[in-house]
């Protein structure tokens, strides 16, 4: 088992040791339109079709769209499932739907669904080790080995994955290898001021393997993976990437170039940011687990939970619950079920 590492991203308004680049703005390519996807929620691409599903569930529906958003076929599966939040795509051409959303924190089991190009679904249960969760962001390594990030309005996203190989229907346990933060920032957007901008709402890793990806609705962070591995990228110093103006953005995928894409539930355009992937300074293996983010040399620590400054991690806490408790019932439906 990795050693559990919370990591504390102080990215404020002024960004700090993880702000933002300088990188190309977004730029809209073209406007989903077609109403069976009122909702997109994950995103993936093969650099000549883009695959998008739908937040929430009834049945399998993964849409095949062409480089204009529109609609070409849709590949269909039988299993009926509760929540799907996010998609991967593994190097053979299959399809990861996340099932995992869990807003109301009342499933004995979340679930992956492996869906082939031809609509022949897998189902794998999934267990926490330490409770309910909501998870909204997969993230798939260059093994195929998923990852989950779990959506937390206190602050501490979880990182999880399988304990050992799936099995079908499973369950099969799942290990926690680590929790990052993500303070507020002032892009606008997102369902509520700045609240929405701590919220971990999709996930994507590169080609190749070497960048990591993790939105929130208002951001990307973009984190070195020069190992290929998800959990040690994540101890790294990302590069944030702004995503103003989405109203409720929670997909997010790396064009085969190195783009990234991202878009939002509801209206809106899909919008890409080119070269993003080259914008992240890889580390070398081995380096302590902090690579500096683009544009600047990494200061400060985040090297453990012992390694957090308690002074800004408190007032982390103290802003970020502050403004759940006073905001999360009332935006439940809207940050999904």
């Amino acid at each position: 088992m990795v050693p559990v590492l919370t990591v504390l991203f102080l990215i404020g308004p002024g960004g700090g040791p993880a702000g933002a680049a300088q990188v190309p703005a977004p730029e809209p390519v073209c406007s989903v339109t077609d109403k069976r996807i009122t909702e997109l929620s994950g995103l993936v691409s093969d650099g000549s079709r883009w695959y998008a599903i739908n937040d929430g569930g009834t049945r399998v529906q993964i849409f095949v769209l062409g480089r204009d958003c529109a609609v070409q076929k849709v590949i269909t599966g039988s299993t009926d499932p509760y929540d799907v939040e996010d998609l991967a795509r593994a190097a053979d051409g299959t399809f990861w739907l996340s099932d995992t959303g869990d807003n109301r924190k009342q499933r004995d089991t979340v679930a992956l669904l492996a869906v082939t190009p031809q609509g022949k679904v897998t189902l794998y249960r999934l267990t926490y080790p330490d409770g309910q969760h909501d998870a909204e962001a997969l993230l798939l390594d260059a093994s195929g080995t998923p990852y989950l990030v779990t959506k937390n309005p206190l602050g501490e996203a979880g990182i999880y994955r399988p304990a050992k190989a799936l099995s079908s229907p499973g369950p099969t346990p799942l290990e926690r290898v680590g929790s990052l933060n993500v303070k507020s920032t002032d892009t606008p957007g997102g369902p509520v001021a700045s609240f929405g901008s701590v919220l971990v709402t999709g996930g994507a890793v590169n080609a190749d393997g070497t960048v990591v990806a993790l939105r929130t609705y208002t951001d990307a962070y973009l984190f070195p993976a020069p190992d290929r591995d998800v959990a040690a990228a994540l101890r790294r110093e990302p590069v944030r990437v702004p995503l103003p103006d989405e109203k409720q953005g929670e997909a997010i995928a790396f064009e085969p170039d190195g783009t990234l894409l991202s878009a939002s539930e509801g209206s809106g355009p899909v919008r890409a940011v080119r070269g993003a992937a080259s914008l992240v300074r890889s580390a070398e293996p081995g380096d302590g687990g902090q690579a500096p983010a683009a544009g600047g040399e990494a200061t400060g620590g985040s090297s453990g939970r012992d390694g957090v400054p308690p002074v800004p991690a408190l007032l982390l806490a103290v802003v970020v619950a502050g403004g759940a408790v006073f905001a999360w019932s009332k935006l439940r439906k809207r940050l999904g079920r």
